[in-house]
């Protein structure tokens, strides 16, 4: 039986089940809360996360990782990068050496400043060697469920394993593309977080289009440096898993991150714009992340530097932008 677990019920995993249902004989979405669990199954609705959108019948809501895990082929992560740790230890009983992995976190790991990939390599290695593969590009969750036409990445050093998950999640309205540089499509998924509270704080200071246009271009910049200095290739920060998702995060709509910028930039307390938000907005978490990375590998990333000012001094968004004007000046 061609079965998929994908485990992180929030807005993302549901979309993704409602995508991938026809691909599968069955899918297993995994909720963190039990109430919720029983709702959708119930209800055949994630009320929460994604309300408006039908779960398919072949969709099976659980709170209870042993039966979302068993018979898996495919084990699809989208929990928040800072439960990922947690959920992989406690997954790690219920897990086999014929599964294959497929993290489709966006985010980095405060401390230890690991990439999700590397957590699970970490943390399922310590009973088999895993096989992973990373999930990323411009993507919203509610217009995914829609069946509007997106193209993703899945990338790996492992290219049967991805060539093998771009054939299984392909469908009419999803389209994989692979690549074999995980530290660029990972970095890239993480970082475009943090750019996009700043075009979130141009926007909540009314800055105009001038603003937003050099802050996404200057931030593929530094995310390109620091990629590169970790590994990463150039060319995936210019595909669709860097300026791709770049471009939608810091512009949508629909983004959580552009939106506590927003709110920011308008005078709101960060606490106070987290507090009222259901779901997590992976820059706020990742910004001290990519601070410490910068500083570790010795890249100068200025507007990082300024949103850990913001996020995690108390700065005020309206100085933040005075500094990086007043900078050094320098050739592009």
């Amino acid at each position: 039986m061609n079965t998929l677990a994908i485990i992180g019920g929030g807005s993302w995993g549901t979309a993704l089940a409602i995508v991938l249902a026809p691909r599968f004989d069955s899918i297993r979405l995994w909720f963190h809360e039990t109430d919720l669990a029983e709702r959708a199954a119930l209800t055949r609705v994630n009320d929460v996360f994604l309300p408006g959108f039908e779960l398919p019948a072949n969709i099976e809501p659980t709170a209870s990782l042993e039966r979302a895990l068993a018979g898996a082929d495919i084990v699809l992560g989208v929990m928040p990068s800072h439960h990922a740790r947690a959920l992989y230890g406690r997954m790690l009983d219920y897990l086999v050496p014929s599964m294959r992995f497929a993290s489709a976190t966006k985010g980095i790991e405060n401390g230890t400043l690991q990439r999700m990939s590397s957590v699970i390599h970490e943390v399922v290695g310590r009973k088999f060697t895993p096989r992973v593969a990373v999930l990323s590009g411009p993507t919203f969750a509610r217009e995914i469920a829609r069946g509007e036409p997106a193209a993703i990445v899945i990338s790996s050093h492992d290219g049967e394993l991805a060539r093998d998950i771009q054939s299984r999640f392909s469908g009419p309205t999803l389209r994989l593309y692979t690549n074999d540089d995980p530290v660029g499509v990972e970095l890239g998924a993480a970082l475009k977080n943090v750019i996009a509270v700043g075009a979130g704080v141009c926007a909540g200071l009314r800055l105009g289009s001038n603003s937003t246009a050099a802050l996404i271009t200057r931030g593929l910049a530094e995310i390109t440096r620091l990629a590169v200095a970790m590994g990463g290739q150039p060319r995936t920060l210019a595909g669709l898993a860097g300026l791709g998702d770049l471009v939608l995060t810091c512009n949508g709509e629909l983004s959580r991150n552009r939106q506590v910028g927003i709110e920011l930039g308008k005078g709101r307390k960060l606490e106070e714009i987290v507090g009222a938000m259901r779901m997590v907005a992976e820059g706020v978490h990742t910004t001290e992340a990519a601070y410490d990375l910068s500083r570790r590998e010795g890249i100068e990333m200025p507007i990082v530097e300024q949103m850990y000012g913001i996020l995690k001094l108390g700065k005020s968004p309206r100085e933040t932008i005075r500094e990086l004007m007043e900078r050094r000046l320098r050739a592009e």
